[in-house]
C-alpha cells in the first residue's frame, strides 16, 4: 500500500477519529480522580505547563518596573497602617492601592478613625473587593467562574466617599484556600448584577494610564495570561527574577528610609509580604510560573500583592501574552494526528516488522521538537502555542493505530469476525 492508495487515506481518517475517541475516554477516566492515590508522578506534574520552563529557565528577565512600589504592612494595626499611609502620602504618589480588606469595624474605633482619615487624604485611592456568588446562584452556576451577584467590600466608614474599587479575585486551580495555588491568568473585568467591574490591577492602571488600560480592554478577553516580570527581593532565594519591584518594609516607612523620587508620581501598593520581608510565611502566597521548581513544586514563591504588581506592570508596558484560539488548538491537534496516522499506516503496511521501533522513534522526536518550538516561541515572542492536545494525540497515535487495524477494522469484516468467533471452537 502506498500514499496513492485511497484506502490508506480513508483508514487514516477513521483511525484519527478513534485516537480522539480514546483521548476523550482517558479524559473522563482521569477527571474522575480514579487513579489519584496511585499516580504520584501525575500529582507532581499536574500543576506544570510546558511554558513554565520558558518562564523560569529560558526567558531573559524583563527590566525592573520603576513605576510601582510595594509596601509591606506586615502585622501592623489599622492605626499603624494609617500612619504609614500619611508618611507615604507626603511624597505625592499618583495612585495608592490596598490589597487587603477592612471589611468590618474593629473593636478599637480609634484605630479605624486613624486609618479612615489617612485614606481620605489620598487623591487616587484604590481598594479591593471580592467577587462572590450567593448560595442561590452557586447552585445554578456550579463551576461557572464568570457569574457573580455579590461583592465583599471595605466597610463604608473606612472606605469613605471617593475610593475607587477593583476585585482582587485571581485564577487558580485550587478548590480551597489552603491548597497549592498556581496563578497564570486573571479576569480583566466581570459583570456583577448587570454592572461591569474592573479587576484591582486594571482599576489601578486605568487611573495611572487610561490609554494603556484601554488597549487591554479592547482585547476583550475573558482571561488574560500574566506576563510575569518578577518578584520582590527575597533574601533566601535571590535569582534573576528578584528585585523587579522596589519594596519598602513597614520599618522603612516609619523611618522614612527611602528617597523622595521612589514614591513621587508612582503607584504604591500596600499589602502583606510577611510579618517582615525576611518572613517566609505562606499566607496569601501562590505558585507562579517563575518558580524554579516547576514540577512537583514545594514552596509557593509569590505573594498576591506581587502578582497584582506584575499585572499592573504588564498593562502599563503593553507586554501581553497571546495564545492560540480554541479552534486552532483543536484544528492543529487533528492535523498533527492525521499526518502521523497516514505516515504510521504506510509503515504498518509496508514495514510491518519495523513498525513499533520506527513509530516510537518518530513520536519521540516529534514530541521533543514540538516542545522545543513551544518553549522557544514563548520565550522569544511571548506567544503561547498550547499544543498539549496535539502532543497527546501524537503520543497515542502509534499504539492506537495498531488497535484500529487489529481490532476495530476487523470488527467490520465478516471474514475477520468469523475467524474470531470460530477460533474457540477449533
Amino acid at each position: 500500500m502506498n500514499f496513492k492508495s485511497k484506502a490508506l487515506w480513508i483508514d487514516s481518517i477513521f483511525a484519527t477519529i478513534f485516537v480522539f475517541a480514546l483521548m476523550w475516554g482517558f479524559s473522563k477516566v482521569f477527571n474522575s480522580n480514579l487513579f489519584d492515590e496511585f499516580d504520584s508522578i501525575g500529582k507532581a506534574l499536574s500543576d506544570m505547563e510546558i511554558t513554565d520552563m520558558a518562564f523560569s529557565r529560558f526567558r531573559e528577565p524583563l527590566p525592573p518596573d520603576e513605576n510601582i512600589v510595594l509596601v509591606n504592612i506586615g502585622d501592623k494595626t489599622r492605626g499603624e497602617i494609617g500612619m504609614m499611609v500619611n508618611i507615604i502620602n507626603q511624597y505625592n504618589p499618583k495612585v495608592v492601592a490596598f490589597d487587603t480588606f477592612f471589611a468590618k469595624r474593629s473593636e478599637d474605633t480609634l484605630q479605624d478613625e486613624i486609618l479612615s482619615m489617612a485614606l481620605a487624604n489620598i487623591e487616587n485611592l484604590v481598594l479591593v473587593t471580592q467577587l462572590l456568588q450567593t448560595d442561590s446562584l452557586s447552585k445554578k452556576a456550579y463551576g461557572n467562574d464568570l457569574l457573580f451577584d455579590s461583592l465583599k467590600i471595605t466597610h463604608p466608614f473606612i472606605k469613605g466617599n471617593k475610593a475607587h474599587e477593583g476585585f482582587a479575585n485571581l485564577s487558580t486551580d485550587a478548590e480551597f484556600q489552603d491548597d497549592f495555588k498556581t496563578c497564570r491568568e486573571f479576569p480583566p473585568s466581570r459583570l456583577v448584577r448587570g454592572d461591569s467591574l474592573h479587576a484591582f490591577a486594571v482599576k489601578i492602571s486605568e487611573i495611572y494610564n487610561p490609554e494603556a488600560t484601554n488597549k487591554l480592554l479592547e482585547r476583550s478577553n475573558d482571561w488574560e495570561l500574566i506576563n510575569y516580570r518578577g518578584n520582590f527581593l527575597n533574601p533566601f532565594d535571590q535569582n534573576e527574577f528578584s528585585t523587579r519591584f522596589y519594596t519598602l518594609d513597614w520599618d522603612n516607612v516609619f523611618n522614612e528610609d527611602f528617597e523622595k523620587e521612589v514614591i513621587e508620581g508612582k503607584i504604591v501598593l500596600f499589602g502583606y509580604l510577611g510579618d517582615n520581608i525576611l518572613d517566609t510565611s505562606w499566607d496569601d502566597k501562590f505558585f507562579s510560573p517563575l518558580n524554579k521548581n516547576y514540577a512537583g513544586k514545594a514552596n509557593p514563591d509569590m505573594y498576591g500583592l506581587v502578582i497584582h504588581a506584575n499585572i499592573v506592570s504588564m498593562i502599563l508596558n503593553g507586554d501581553y501574552i497571546d495564545s492560540l484560539s480554541e479552534f486552532l488548538k483543536i484544528f492543529l491537534a487533528i492535523l498533527l494526528c492525521y499526518i502521523n496516522i497516514v505516515l504510521f499506516s504506510y509503515i504498518f503496511h509496508n514495514l510491518g516488522a519495523w513498525y513499533d521501533g520506527i513509530s516510537k522513534i518518530i513520536q519521540l522526536v516529534e514530541i521533543m521538537v514540538i516542545t522545543f518550538i513551544v518553549i522557544e516561541v514563548f520565550a522569544v515572542a511571548s506567544f503561547k502555542m498550547e499544543l498539549d492536545l496535539g502532543i497527546f494525540a501524537i503520543a497515542l497515535a502509534g499504539d492506537a493505530l495498531e488497535i484500529y487495524y487489529g481490532v476495530i477494522k476487523n470488527l467490520f469484516s465478516k471474514k475477520s469476525r468469523r475467524e474470531l468467533f470460530t477460533f474457540g471452537k477449533k
